[in-house]
C-alpha cells in the first residue's frame, strides 16, 4: 500500500510515499502525543515490524498525516489506531523541528506538531499490535533516568523530546 505523507520537495510541499521521504532524509510533516494521567506519561514501544526504530520506546503516539489531513485529524486517527484510545481532549503544545538517523540507511527530518491530553482516569488502551507490542505509564523523573541508563531502548525523536524540549512538552501542570 502506498502512502502519501506531505514532504517538502525542491522546497514545494507536495505528497511523496513515506519511505522514500525516509530514504531521501526529506523535510516532512509529523505528529507527536503526549498522554498524561496522575503525573504519569503513556509510552509505547513500536511493533517489531516496524521499517525503522522497531520496539523501541517512543511517546504515546507519533505518525505523519496523510496527504491532505490535518495534524489534528491524525492525532486523533493515529491515537485510535495504534492505542485504541478516542475522545481525547488533545491540546496543541508546539512545533518541533528535528532531524535524526534512524537506522536502516533512513533519516527523520521532521516538522512535528506536538499534542497532550490530560487524563482524569486511567483510559483503557488496546494496542494494535502492527502498530504497538507494548505499553507503560511511568513517572517523568524516572523515564530521564531510565533513558540515560539504556539510550538504545528509545527512539531518537524521543530523546531528542527529553533532551531538547522538555520543559515545552512535558510541563504538563501546566496544560
Amino acid at each position: 500500500m502506498t502512502i502519501l505523507i506531505p514532504a517538502w520537495n525542491n522546497g514545494n510541499l507536495e505528497p511523496v510515499e513515506k519511505l522514500e521521504v525516509h530514504k531521501r532524509g526529506l523535510k516532512h510533516k509529523a505528529i507527536s502525543i503526549f498522554v498524561f494521567c496522575d503525573g504519569k506519561l503513556l509510552i509505547q514501544q513500536r511493533a517489531p515490524n516496524k521499517y525503522h526504530s522497531p520496539k523501541l520506546w517512543a511517546n504515546s503516539c507519533c505518525s505523519h498525516p496523510n496527504w491532505g489531513e490535518s495534524t489534528e485529524d491524525c492525532s486523533h486517527r493515529r491515537i485510535f489506531e495504534e492505542l485504541g484510545l478516542k475522545n481525547l481532549e488533545l491540546r496543541f503544545i508546539d512545533q518541533i523541528e528535528y532531524k535524526a538517523r534512524v537506522g536502516n540507511g533512513l533519516i527523520e527530518h521532521e516538522q512535528v506538531d506536538c499534542f497532550s491530553a490530560i487524563c482524569q482516569t486511567t483510559p483503557e488502551v488496546k494496542m494494535n499490535p502492527e502498530e504497538v507490542m507494548n505499553f507503560a505509564w511511568v513517572d517523568i523523573e524516572k523515564l530521564k533516568e531510565k533513558v540515560k541508563l539504556s539510550p538504545s531502548d528509545y527512539t531518537q525523536w524521543f530523546k531528542i523530546y527529553l533532551n531538547e524540549h522538555f520543559e515545552k512538552l512535558f510541563d504538563f501542570q501546566q496544560a
